[in-house]
């Protein structure tokens, strides 16, 4: 091998090893740098309005969405300058099918999550009973999580799911890409209250790989952001149980009480840090990876299966779904 091929592939084009080093220190300078920004735009703003309503949840919405722009903006910046690819390559654009991939995530996140209480509740791990909370107050908080979780989803999937998986997958290293990203998922979720020991990290990798594969069949962030938002959100706002050890929301439409074993129903940390979210999270992914109506339109798939793809500047017609490609992640 050659020095030149140790940063060239076959094609012409930097190798995904460097393309993928180069997301991540960008990604991390650029949240310095726009964290930083904000937050003393923030400050400023503070300091002229002190009684500034939900202020901790402002700033927790402003980190959030800090996230999403150093991602998402360094992704856009790779995938322009590294591989010569447009915006619309990283899955966020409104393509054909978009809405139905949300619509169809969100059922599944919220169908998942579901199956998951369900297994608790059965095996005594959880007990459920109705809210007491008046309807005003329970249909503000569902709104205001169902935002916050909106928001928090996507900078997560734009973290983990757009051009760091994208690229790895385009060098037909899609195991390497859920692997690389599904283990920081879960690391960066040990910092949060209630942790159980190795079950929190187990069972959010498995939502890591769960979120990938959702992903891979549809080459679109949208369905698993669909997934990722309402899963959290039925979670807390449906069944009232912790969102990974934590309270998020004043009211919720059930209240979910941890009475069992924890290894059944994750004790303090919630349902995410038990065997009952293992099972149900190995049971969507396996429905998602084999759900034949999830694919890809014929340009995304292309932009994320090829090394060097030729692209053009008008979007490809989508085909009838008689003639849609199946996902080569299926085959």
């Amino acid at each position: 091998m050659t020095f030149s091929k140790i940063f060239t592939n076959p094609v012409g084009r930097l190798r995904s090893g460097w393309r993928a080093a180069i997301f991540v220190l960008g990604f991390i300078a650029a949240i310095i740098l726009i964290t930083t920004i904000l937050r003393i735009a923030y400050a400023v703003f503070h300091n002229a309005v002190p009684a500034l309503p939900y202020a901790a949840a402002i700033e927790d919405l402003i980190s959030r969405v800090a996230l999403v722009i150093a991602a998402l903006g360094v992704g856009y910046l790779c995938a322009r300058f590294l591989e010569a690819l447009p915006w619309r390559s990283l899955g966020l654009t409104l393509h054909a099918g978009w809405f139905r991939d949300f619509l169809i995530g969100s059922l599944v996140g919220i169908v998942s999550l579901a199956i998951a209480v369900l297994i608790a509740v059965v095996g005594g791990g959880i007990r459920l009973g109705l809210t007491t909370s008046p309807a005003a107050a329970l249909s503000k908080s569902l709104i205001a999580t169902l935002i916050i979780f909106v928001v928090a989803a996507l900078a997560e999937e734009a973290m983990f799911r757009s051009y760091l998986l994208q690229t790895l997958t385009r060098s037909k290293l899609a195991w390497l890409g859920i692997l690389i990203t599904s283990l920081p998922f879960a690391t960066i979720h040990l910092g949060n209250p209630n942790v159980v020991p190795f079950v929190t990290f187990a069972n959010t990798a498995i939502a890591g790989v769960w979120l990938a594969v959702a992903y891979l069949r549809t080459r679109s962030l949208w369905l698993p952001l669909g997934v990722h938002w309402a899963w959290n959100w039925a979670l807390g706002s449906l069944f009232g149980l912790p969102v990974s050890g934590m309270r998020i929301g004043s009211h919720s439409l059930l209240v979910g009480t941890d009475i069992g074993p924890a290894w059944l129903s994750g004790g303090s940390y919630g349902i995410e840090g038990g065997a009952a979210c293992t099972v149900a999270l190995i049971l969507s992914t396996l429905f998602l990876w084999r759900a034949p109506w999830l694919t890809a339109t014929p340009e995304l798939m292309k932009m994320t299966s090829e090394e060097n793809p030729v692209v053009h500047e008008r979007a490809i017609s989508v085909v009838p779904a008689a003639e849609t490609i199946e996902p080569e992640f299926n085959r």
